[in-house]
């Protein structure tokens, strides 16, 4: 899948999340018979082609949506629908080992929990902009949550990673990188109640990179996309009691030089 998300596998471990795949390509786990057997409570949005999935069994509970505008592009629904049952059958087979783990080594089960919900970030012609939150539960002494994010070239219905419509991660990074700094600072200052050290290299403390949280294209003027959007989780720019942190720039001549020639024609400078 072309996208990306981050979420803590230990309360000391950041794991970086990132998945290729191809339009239509089938899930690849099974469904274990125990959620087959516990009948899913499942419902959908009424016409219109948006889905609201929720299934609770004794192990796991899982709930995935998407909207209307994604919905309505067939190949796209069946996109989203195949990552949907990849991340269902995922989670029922981890819960299900787990609970037979913990039955047998007398500890106690929680029930694991995943859900996942796409938004429209811009609905220009030829392109739907989407960016997902995504929370899971798999022990431990908390939720870990993350974000997504993809554009869908409607031409070739094909999903597209929002850094790739720029000449390289460093490029952008070099023109907006400053700029995201000193508002990560800035932000990260009012939540801890003191200014980040300049200069400082420690964890928490440093610059991010482009290249690590999720970027999003938005659209102000809903012709071309002119903003850009960054959405950093929990544990790569600060700790878990900071929450996340969001940020949107417009974009500038400097960062509009970065896009790729081939998409040239669908941004423009924001406002």
């Amino acid at each position: 899948m072309m996208r990306k998300y981050f979420w803590l596998a230990s309360a000391l471990a950041l794991v970086s999340c990132q998945e290729a795949q191809q339009p239509n390509q089938p899930p690849q786990t099974p469904t274990p018979p125990e959620a087959v057997a516990s009948g899913a409570d499942e419902a959908e949005a009424p016409a219109g082609g948006a889905r609201q999935v929720k299934e609770e069994t004794d192990t796991f509970v899982f709930e995935y949506s998407y909207p209307q505008a994604a919905g309505d592009n067939p190949v796209l629904a069946k996109w989203l629908d195949n990552q949907l049952e990849k991340r269902r059958d995922e989670l029922a087979l981890n819960a299900a080992r787990d609970k037979e783990t913990a039955r047998d080594n007398g500890f106690p089960f929680n029930k694991y929990f995943s859900t996942t919900e796409w938004q429209v970030v811009a609905d220009l012609p030829g392109w739907l902009s989407l960016s997902a939150e995504i929370s899971t539960y798999t022990g431990g002494a908390h939720s870990n949550y993350g974000f997504d994010s993809m554009v869908w070239d409607e031409e070739r219905n094909i999903p597209v990673e929002p850094i790739a419509f720029f000449t390289s991660p460093d490029a952008l990074d070099a023109v907006l990188g400053k700029e995201l700094c000193e508002q990560l600072n800035k932000e990260r200052g009012k939540r801890r109640g003191e200014p980040v050290p300049e200069g400082s290299t420690e964890m928490f403390d440093a610059c991010v990179a482009i290249s690590e949280p999720n970027l999003l294209l938005g659209s102000a003027g809903g012709h071309k996309f002119d903003r850009i959007g960054v959405k950093i989780a929990p544990y790569i720019a600060g700790p878990w009691v900071e929450g996340s942190y969001e940020f949107t720039f417009a974009m500038t001549p400097a960062m509009l030089e970065t896009v790729r020639p081939e998409y040239r024609e669908i941004f423009a400078v924001g406002k």
